[in-house]
C-alpha cells in the first residue's frame, strides 16, 4: 500500500491545478493536466524549438511504462504505449485472429459503445456474439458462467462502465473463464490511475486504457497490457521502428535475434510508429505524482464523496443506477431529459458535470472536496 508522505501534497490536492474558475466535476470525461505536467510539456516542446537552453537527450522515455506497470502490478515487458484505448482492443482482437478464426466472444451491454459496434461487425463476419445484457444495473456474474461455451475464446467487458459505474468483480470474472480456457480483456480506462489493480492477482489477460481521464495525461497517449502467458496466443500483426528499438531486458532481448527483430514483450508486439512526445513528457510526470500519492489513498478520497453522493441523491428523489458496491470513481443518475432540465441550474451555479438525454454523471477527483458536492446537491435540489 503507497503511503502518502509529508513530501506529497495532501487531499485535497488544489493547489497542483489550475484554478479553473468553476466547479469541475466531470474528470471521467476528461482530467485536468497538473501545473507540473505541463511543465514536462514544455521542456519538451522547447526541444522541438530547438531551444539552446532545453535539456539535451532523446524526447521519448520509457518511464510511464515502468510506471504504469508498477502501479497495476505488471512487468516492463508486459505493458507498452498504445495510441488509445480502442486502438489497444483492436489490436488485441486482430493478434487473437479475430473475425478469421471463428469461435465465440462475450460481452456485455455496459462495454464501450464503439467496442459492442466492432463486436457486431464480427458477429457478422464468423465469430459467435454473445451481449449479456445487464440486471439492476449490473452484470451479474452468474449470466457470464452460464454464457459460456467449450469454444469461448474471449471475455471482453469494461472494468468500470463509464455509462452507468458498474465495476466488474475482474478477478472472478478470470476465474471463471480460465476454467474454460477463455481469455479476458478489460478496458481499464474508467478505473487505471483511481482504482487499485492488480493484473497478476487477478490474472486478467488483456487491457488497454488511453492516459487522458485518471491517468492525468492527454489524448493520443495510452497503454496496453498483455500478461506474458497471454502473449502466446498473439499472432503478430503489427510491425513498426518502435517495436524494434524499445530496450527489453534477458530472454526478449535474446529472443528478438530470431524473431524478425522483434524483442517478445508487449511493445515487440504492439509498437508501431512514432507516438505522442508530449503525451509521454506529460505522463512521465502525472503517473509520478499518481504513484507518489497512492492510487490506494486517491481511491479512498474519491470514494468518500461518491459514497456521499450515493446516500443523499436518493433522498432527493433521484435514481442512481451505479451499485452501491461499485467503488469506481463516479456516480450515475437516471434522468430523462437531463441534459435540458440540469444545464441551466450547473450553468447558473458554475458547475460541470456529465449531461446526457437520459442521465447525468459525477466524477470528483484529488482536487475536489466535500465542499464542492455540497455546493453540487444544492443545485440539483429541487429538480425533480
Amino acid at each position: 500500500t503507497n503511503i502518502v508522505s509529508a513530501a506529497v501534497p495532501s487531499l485535497p490536492d488544489k493547489e497542483s491545478f489550475e484554478k479553473m474558475g468553476f466547479t469541475y466535476l466531470n474528470n471521467a470525461s476528461q482530467h485536468p493536466i497538473s501545473f507540473k505536467s505541463s511543465a514536462e510539456a514544455e521542456t519538451y516542446l522547447a526541444k522541438r524549438r530547438l531551444n539552446p537552453k532545453a535539456p539535451k537527450g532523446l524526447h521519448d522515455s520509457n518511464i510511464p511504462i515502468e510506471n504504469f506497470a508498477k502501479m497495476i502490478n505488471a512487468d516492463f515487458d508486459e505493458v507498452a504505449y498504445v495510441q488509445s484505448t480502442s486502438a489497444g482492443e483492436q489490436m488485441i482482437v486482430r493478434g487473437l485472429g479475430f473475425p478469421e478464426s471463428g469461435g465465440h466472444i462475450i460481452t456485455d451491454e455496459f462495454h464501450f459503445h464503439p467496442s459492442l459496434i466492432m463486436y457486431d461487425w464480427m458477429a457478422h463476419n464468423g465469430m459467435d456474439v454473445t451481449r449479456i445484457e445487464g440486471r439492476n444495473n449490473r452484470i451479474d456474474l452468474s449470466d457470464i458462467k452460464n454464457a459460456l461455451r467449450p469454444n469461448t475464446k474471449l471475455i471482453a467487458l469494461s472494468l468500470v462502465a463509464m455509462e452507468t459505474g458498474f465495476k466488474h468483480d475482474l478477478k472472478a470474472v478470470c476465474e471463471i473463464a480460465h476454467k474454460n480456457g477463455t481469455l479476458v480483456y478489460a478496458d481499464m480506462v474508467q478505473a487505471a490511475g483511481t482504482v487499485p489493480i492488480d493484473v497478476k492477482d487477478c490474472g486478467i489477460d488483456f487491457a488497454a486504457c488511453s492516459s487522458y481521464k485518471w491517468l492525468m495525461g492527454d489524448f493520443g497517449t495510452g497503454f496496453i497490457y498483455a500478461s506474458k502467458q497471454a502473449q502466446n496466443h498473439l499472432a503478430r500483426t503489427n510491425f513498426g521502428y518502435f517495436g524494434l528499438n524499445t530496450p527489453s531486458a534477458g530472454k526478449a532481448a535474446e529472443d528478438a535475434k530470431e524473431n524478425y527483430g522483434f524483442p517478445e514483450s508487449a511493445s515487440g508486439l504492439f509498437a508501431i510508429g512514432t507516438r505522442s512526445f508530449s503525451g509521454v513528457a506529460i505522463l512521465k510526470q502525472s503517473l509520478t505524482y499518481i504513484l507518489e500519492m497512492g492510487v490506494e489513498n486517491i481511491h479512498a478520497y474519491s470514494k468518500n464523496m461518491t459514497d456521499h453522493l450515493k446516500t443523499e441523491l436518493p433522498k432527493m428523489g433521484y435514481n442512481v443506477i451505479t451499485p452501491n458496491d461499485s467503488d469506481g470513481p463516479m456516480v450515475v443518475v437516471s434522468l430523462a431529459g437531463a441534459d435540458k432540465i440540469l444545464k441551466p441550474r450547473m450553468d447558473a451555479a458554475n458547475i460541470q458535470i456529465a449531461l446526457y438525454p437520459d442521465r447525468f454523471r459525477i466524477s470528483p477527483s484529488v482536487f475536489n472536496d466535500m465542499a464542492d458536492i455540497d455546493k453540487l446537491l444544492g443545485a440539483l435540489k429541487g429538480a425533480v
